[in-house]
């Protein structure tokens, strides 16, 4: 297997494309204004509610000039329930070519694709779906999460060039420190955020399968009506 180790990166990066996508919508108020304060020509991509609660906070005028809907960008049209939003080549893309890198540069070009320099993302609320009372495995499985797990984990890998932001209580300090360096994010911070992006992606992981672990067969079958077969 082919593996690319990188030597030349930027220190300093500047955010001229978030993708955002939450399932905790606390904070987006400080941080959707503040991301268009320190650059006025950012491109916020999002999705379903994210999309509809940050068009809110920008206004008509607003979205207009900052708001892109992820499907819009991709081509593909949401699946029916959210099931694929951003299970997309042109995302992966933009999230994981490396600058210096003139055949990932190349592929941008091809597929009309833009680096993204920042991934707000927090995920299903599993763990406190799986508390509930009398809570069935069939609704704990709808509620793992896919694309969120997946953008984290690009976006953190490629902390050579992407923020890959998880933590509702980040946001305010992340601005104010962008703020002070002309809406750039440098390395030591890119990387802080991706080890603080891979514990929560750990840790989702891990209630999942203890969940899981703690179900019986018959349990599982409890839940469906199961189509032919013995």
């Amino acid at each position: 297997m082919a593996v690319n180790f990188v030597e030349l990166v930027d220190n300093w990066v500047r955010v001229e494309r978030a993708l955002i996508s939450v399932s905790d919508k606390r904070g987006l108020e400080v941080l959707v204004p503040g991301l268009i304060s320190v650059n006025e020509s950012v491109k916020i991509y999002s999705t379903g509610g994210t999309h509809a609660r940050i068009a809110e906070l920008l206004g008509p005028d607003g979205a207009a000039r900052h708001l892109v809907q992820v499907s819009d960008y991709t081509g593909q049209p949401e699946t029916q329930g959210g099931l694929v939003k951003t299970l997309d080549f042109k995302i992966y893309l933009g999230l994981l070519t490396e600058t210096y890198n003139q055949d990932h540069q190349a592929d941008l070009e091809r597929t009309a694709a833009v680096p993204i320099d920042m991934v707000v993302v927090n995920l299903y609320p599993f763990e406190q779906t799986v508390a509930q009372a009398g809570v069935t495995v069939e609704r704990a499985r709808a509620n793992i999460d896919i694309g969120g797990p997946c953008m984290v984990r690009a976006s953190a890998k490629n902390f050579l060039r992407v923020a890959s932001v998880t933590d509702p209580e980040d946001y305010q300090a992340l601005i104010r420190d962008m703020r002070l360096n002309g809406g750039r994010i440098d390395l030591a911070r890119r990387f802080a955020l991706a080890q603080k992006a891979f514990q929560h992606t750990a840790a989702y992981d891990r209630a999942i399968g203890e969940f899981l672990s703690g179900v019986k067969p018959e349990s599982v079958q409890g839940c469906y009506t199961l189509k032919g077969g013995r």
